[in-house]
């Protein structure tokens, strides 16, 4: 997974570990789909919280317009991203080692105090994609080109449903 610079990225995909860049890829590989290489960094609300909170503040500056922040466990990386920050964070809850299949990170992301908000996707490979497709609409918002992107997938879509709706009669 390249890095892209963050001077002109306007998503950033932050994730907690390295051993959740399998599952991100299909994030990543979404926002490319839409023409956007987004910033990949490895970042830890517990074990790197200064470089957390210093990608946060400056974000805005670089041109970040929306972060994803992907973590297991805890999962407070989204929350510590949004608490520095007051562009949107959309957080992806991962499963992990831990027993509990992505529950207590669900739980960790989408249980944020008010005043502070974390979007909230799906566990998992499902989340990462729809963080992307997320992003998207919000980029699309001030992009006209982005939106006539997101139409067109959205059609792509249908179609297959259709189709494959088609093959069953």
């Amino acid at each position: 997974m390249a890095i892209a610079s963050e001077k002109t990225a306007p998503v950033a995909v932050i994730i907690g570990s390295d051993s959740d860049l399998s599952v991100m890829q299909s994030c990543v590989d979404q926002l490319r789909e839409f023409g956007i290489e987004p910033t990949v960094r490895i970042l830890s609300a517990h074990r790197t919280p200064q470089a957390a909170a210093e990608f946060a503040q400056t974000a805005e500056a670089r041109g970040v317009r929306v972060i994803i922040a992907a973590a297991g466990m805890a999962a407070h990386l989204a929350g510590a991203m949004a608490a520095w920050t007051t562009l949107p964070v959309i957080g992806v809850p991962l499963t992990s080692e831990g027993g509990l299949a992505g529950l207590d990170a669900l739980l960790s992301t989408v249980q944020m105090p008010p005043g502070v908000p974390v979007a909230t996707v799906a566990i998992g490979k499902a989340g990462a994609k729809n963080a992307a497709l997320l992003a998207v609409q919000i980029l699309a918002l001030a992009d006209a080109a982005l939106r006539d992107k997101l139409l067109q997938f959205r059609k792509r879509q249908e179609q297959r449903v259709r189709e494959k709706d088609a093959g069953l009669a």
